[in-house]
């Protein structure tokens, strides 16, 4: 990520009271349903209405959150709200190139892999390429189909193990 480590908790603290005020990128707390603890967050960025297209990015999902039904449901709520409640007719998805796990997410949320964009940005004195990844519109039906399928609790055994992997055809 283009921002932390931060120094200590104050300073952490200090810049997520910004993210809250800030409206592009628009961030999102991710509560836990049960005890409304966060656990995560994500934003809306680079927001362009006239073009209907937003990014979604900034993931971050605490380590008990990560890998688990609750942090892909938290991504699928956030695509849902984009195409659904915001109406966007492309929503990007953006990481570093070498960031495999964000790029094998992306994959597994149904974006399309559209390119590299070599040396994009510079983070923390690094050149940066960017992969690219978008859904649009018209896939979000299949996309939405895929993602309700494997969310439903007829997917998941006694002990919460996935009985079918998401597959996005």
């Amino acid at each position: 990520m283009a921002y932390g480590p931060w120094p200590d908790f104050d300073a952490f603290l200090e810049w997520l009271k910004a993210r809250e005020a800030s409206r592009d990128p628009w961030f999102y707390a991710i509560l836990r349903r049960e005890d409304g603890k966060p656990c995560g967050m994500g934003s809306f960025m680079r927001c362009d209405p006239a073009n209907g297209v937003v990014e979604i990015g900034n993931i971050w999902m605490s380590p008990g959150l990560q890998k688990t039904r609750e942090a892909s449901e938290a991504v699928f709520l956030m695509i849902r709200h984009a195409f659904d409640d915001l109406g966007v007719r492309r929503l990007e998805w953006k990481c570093d190139s070498l960031n495999a796990a964000s790029r094998k997410a992306a994959e597994r949320f149904g974006f399309a892999f559209e390119g590299i964009f070599r040396q994009h940005m510079i983070i923390k004195g690094r050149n940066r390429d960017t992969a690219w990844y978008a859904m649009l519109d018209k896939d979000w039906p299949r996309v939405r189909k895929a993602l309700e399928s494997w969310l439903s609790p007829e997917n998941f055994d006694a002990t919460g193990r996935q009985k079918a992997k998401l597959q996005v055809a």
